[in-house]
């Protein structure tokens, strides 16, 4: 496909998006009727659609409108392209009108692709470094790995023989991937459990905590397994995992296999020494990754979530011994769903004490993401 053709794809993807089809949904309906398409021809045009839905407000004033044609020329201009370029007609899009040709006069800044609603909460959050934080939420996430600390002999050797560079990342040694992303997942590294596709701001709020050697963990939120995976790469403790949707950790038992770890079954009859909670968030720390989602979220949901969150921190208290230690996290920005949720947390439950807490966040630290430990009484 031509870069016109694909622009023509995008444009047909993002129409069905604002008719109310889900990206990848429309991606997927998409590539159906065009098997004509390879795979990077598939590729650049996810990328084109996950570029406008990053920065969908300012591809609009950019292209003088709301439907696909009028976004994908507005980011055209954003990556500084001339649409005139690539409108062509035949496989692309028709050329441009003598309105579409006039540039509007706009400058959009990093909030003008935020929902209204959240800008005051993000800046209440986020301090001095909101601007900064939201204006790399426009941009594509880099790609991280967590290296098994079990097994991690000459890993970015062998990465780099089966076509992916790394740079390695000090002092967790997560290996950020600068060149053949896409063949991550075919190297021997990730076949044999040397490597696992992991998020930078994670792997930091993993290492933060000073897991136990022995006795119980409990990750209560586990999904797909990858902070249960994290913490046996750093604990000899028995490791247990629950959802409470058990489809969600269909992935668990081959990621478990391949990284040579065992992960045992929630046992409720069981106290345990340190109890993890990933729990379900807004996900505004991973706008770069699902951008989609920003636009998704309300005011009523945000309510839903919070009260989720505290449902879900108490009966996980309840599940610990002792001096047991409960681990929060979150992969959102905003008060609500963290400090505030720690500190009524603390406010419920007399005689807890937090015990360490911190938040991660773009530039420095990749997606959004908030860690707090609370430990029991005794």
């Amino acid at each position: 496909m031509t870069p016109g053709a694909r622009i023509a794809a995008a444009i047909e993807v993002l129409d069905r998006w604002q008719a109310g089809q889900p990206a990848e949904k429309a991606l997927t309906t998409w590539a159906r009727g065009a098997r004509y398409a390879g795979s990077k021809d598939r590729a650049a045009i996810r990328d084109h659609v996950y570029d406008v839905l990053r920065r969908l407000e300012s591809c609009a004033a950019l292209g003088g409108g709301r439907d696909g044609r009028a976004l994908m020329i507005g980011l055209c201009r954003m990556q500084g392209q001339e649409p005139q370029a690539l409108f062509t007609g035949g496989y692309a899009p028709d050329p441009l009108t003598e309105v579409e040709v006039r540039v509007p006069e706009v400058d959009p800044d990093a909030w003008t692709d935020v929902p209204d609603w959240l800008q005051g909460r993000l800046k209440d959050a986020l301090g001095d470094s909101a601007e900064t934080v939201m204006e790399a939420m426009r941009d594509r996430a880099p790609l991280y790995l967590r290296v098994n600390a079990r097994n991690d002999a000459m890993v970015e050797e062998r990465l780099a023989n089966d076509g992916t560079e790394t740079e390695y990342m000090p002092p967790e040694g997560a290996l950020k991937v600068v060149g053949g992303a896409r063949r991550v997942r075919q190297s021997q590294p990730y076949l044999t459990g040397q490597v696992e596709v992991q998020d930078l701001s994670p792997q930091r709020a993993v290492a933060m905590i000073d897991w136990p050697q022995s006795g119980r963990i409990l990750d209560y939120c586990a999904g797909g397994g990858g902070k249960a995976l994290a913490i046996a790469a750093r604990s000899d403790a028995a490791i247990h995992v629950h959802d409470v949707n058990p489809a969600r950790m269909r992935d668990i038992a081959p990621r478990a296999e391949r990284a040579k770890v065992t992960l045992h079954p929630f046992d409720n009859t069981l106290k345990y020494d340190v109890v993890l909670t990933d729990v379900p968030c807004s996900g505004s720390g991973t706008w770069r990754r699902d951008p989609e989602a920003k636009w998704h979220l309300a005011p009523e949901r945000l309510d839903d979530l919070t009260q989720i969150q505290a449902q879900i921190m108490d009966e996980a208290a309840a599940l610990l011994r002792p001096g047991g230690r409960l681990v929060y996290m979150t992969c959102s920005l905003l008060c609500e769903e963290n400090e505030d949720q720690v500190a009524a947390f603390l406010a419920r439950h007399r005689g807890w004490s937090r015990t360490a807490m911190a938040r991660f966040a773009p530039p420095e630290a990749s997606d959004g993401f908030f860690v707090a430990e609370l430990t029991h009484p005794g």
